[in-house]
């Protein structure tokens, strides 16, 4: 084991052996033949076996990501694995960043980025269950500066912008599946986004209705309802958790969801105290080195335009709470967030068959429900998960998933930019997988 990796789940395993009188061996439990079935979900530590896991197995999941940082692909990394209501696997290897060897800690805080997106959409569906939205409610009904955007549809022979008009206003269903043609800043070959980065359309020193106010000038991408395009759109709906609500973005996730679930470290923004719990970004240089590639210091308050679509900062403990919420059905610990109806739609595929088509040209058994992609076919995707599972990332390499079907949910925390990300995300698919057993 290399010296700056911290093993939290194997403490906490050795402090569990007296009460449960399992075996411990190998740094990895070792299953029960006795392991009765689980029945209560308390969130409790336990043994893998009591939950149908392989420690033997899962120790391939531990090897393999302590391999990913011992051959300095990845500075450090977090992960928690949950089964019907129980931790059964926490895995913490690494450093918070390679320059000052700040080991990596179970709560180290990472910006989680895009993995604010769900978050904000299970704030918008505790507004669709006080009546305050329907699905194909025209998004200009609350923001009447978006009922007759136009459309790119290419370059004039001067290269000037072709502009159409759009067929109709886009809908919230749309809006909650990026089908609704918004730009983004991701890709920058796009002249539209382009534009979109350099009005700036979002500026967070700025309030979101100035955020809406520079969207409305742009042209959309497509026609609403007819492609998959990943987009703005989660910060319009943070605009519309603001408007719907009557409080501000920040407050209403704090009060709503964090303090509910106990998710005491997720917030906009890192406490200056907290800092040296800030986990930063690396990449790989030239000679395939690790090297520090930090995005700036975070705000050490709520900026008054909070991103909806990437702005908050947290741990994998408190994201493993607000998976396990959803894996509930919308309830944890006795606080009921939402219906296990709403839940059960937010991880349903709600795009249009032309745009669920388009997608599977790229993705193939994939479709996207309100705002997290879901695995309809994962034959045709490739992947070990059940029909059903769905999942997100974050851009700086946070990740989860969780599956209903089998009664799991993971959540992985890295800070990195490269091939590393992608090469983590997969294997940790299988490694996970092939520990189930039962």
């Amino acid at each position: 084991m290399a010296v700056t990796a911290k093993r939290w789940w194997v403490i906490s395993a050795v402090l569990l052996m007296g009460v449960c009188g399992v075996g411990f061996a190998g740094m990895v439990w070792q299953p029960s033949p006795t392991a009765s079935v689980v029945t209560s979900r308390d969130f409790s530590f336990v043994a893998p076996s009591e939950v149908g896991l392989s420690a033997e197995r899962l120790k391939r999941l531990d090897d393999g990501l302590q391999a990913m940082v011992d051959d300095g692909k990845l500075a450090g990394v977090v992960t928690l694995l949950a089964r019907h209501g129980k931790i059964a696997f926490v895995d913490v290897a690494g450093v918070q960043d390679i320059e000052s060897q700040r080991p990596m800690s179970r709560d180290s805080i990472f910006r989680i980025y895009s993995m604010t997106k769900p978050i904000v959409g299970v704030a918008m569906m505790m507004l669709y269950e006080e009546g305050k939205w329907r699905l194909n409610d025209p998004v200009s009904q609350f923001i009447p500066e978006f009922a007759a955007l136009r459309v790119y549809e290419g370059d004039n022979p001067d290269g000037s912008m072709k502009l159409v008009d759009s067929n109709r206003s886009m809908t919230m269903r749309e809006l909650m599946t990026h089908t609704a043609g918004l730009s983004y800043s991701l890709d920058l070959r796009h002249p539209v986004n382009r534009l979109f980065q350099d009005l700036p359309v979002r500026d967070p020193m700025k309030p979101l209705r100035v955020m809406i106010d520079r969207l409305s000038t742009l042209p959309l991408l497509a026609q609403p309802g007819t492609r998959f395009i990943y987009s703005s759109a989660v910060d319009v709906q943070g605009y519309l958790v603001e408007l719907l609500s009557g409080q501000p973005l920040g407050e209403f996730l704090d009060e709503r969801i964090f303090v509910p679930l106990g998710m005491t470290d997720t917030a906009f923004f890192v406490l200056p105290s907290e800092r040296d719990r800030h986990a930063l970004r690396h990449t790989t240089n030239d000679d395939g080195k690790l090297v520090i590639n930090s995005r700036g210091e975070p705000f050490s308050e709520t900026p008054p335009g909070p991103s909806g679509g990437g702005g908050l900062f947290g741990t994998a403990d408190d994201y493993l709470r607000f998976t396990q919420m959803l894996l509930n059905g919308g309830e944890f610990q006795g606080t009921r967030l939402l219906a296990p109806r709403t839940v059960q739609m937010m991880r349903t595929n709600h795009m249009s068959a032309e745009a669920t088509a388009q997608m599977h040209q790229t993705r193939p058994g994939m479709g996207f429900g309100m705002d997290f992609m879901v695995y309809m076919d994962p034959a045709a995707a490739g992947e070990p998960h059940m029909p059903g599972a769905y999942y997100w990332l974050g851009i700086d390499g946070t990740w989860f998933w969780i599956d209903p079907e089998l009664d799991l949910a993971f959540v992985g925390m890295i800070q990195h930019q490269g091939a590393a990300q992608r090469e983590v995300h997969g294997l940790s698919r299988n490694w996970v997988y092939q520990a189930i057993v039962h």
